[in-house]
């Protein structure tokens, strides 16, 4: 995986988990389909997160073509996830998964810092 740091453009090896998050193969394959399938594969997947939900903290999934001073870019082969800096502070380590199943297909957060989350695991609690 390489790392892009939007603040300073260079490509560097991975930070620490402590402030890095990784993407499964599932999640960086689906990422890559859908900016395709918008016609613009330049488009990053943009997680964020934000007070509220049942658990205290939410997930919240858009596309973006645009970076801040603030975001942390994490690429795995085609694919690009944007978080801003204060998201990363409670995604640190947390891998992004794309599930499959019987309620359906989703983007899954695996966040090790997260106390507790949901039954939904669309928001969570430290």
């Amino acid at each position: 995986m390489t790392i892009t740091s939007a603040h300073t453009g260079d490509t560097a090896t991975p930070p620490p988990a402590a402030r890095a998050m990784t993407l499964s193969d599932s999640a960086a394959r689906r990422i890559a389909k859908l900016a395709a399938l918008e016609g613009n594969p330049d488009q990053m997947l943009r997680l964020t997160v934000s007070g509220g939900g049942c658990s205290g903290f939410q997930y919240g999934f858009s596309f973006d073509t645009v970076t801040n001073d603030d975001d942390h870019v994490f690429a795995k082969d085609a694919a690009k996830l944007v978080v801003d800096d204060v998201s990363l502070d409670l995604l640190a380590g947390a891998e992004l998964d794309f599930a499959e199943d019987l309620m359906g297909s989703y983007f899954k957060v695996v966040n090790p810092n997260a106390a507790s989350s949901c039954g939904c695991g669309t928001s969570f609690s430290v």
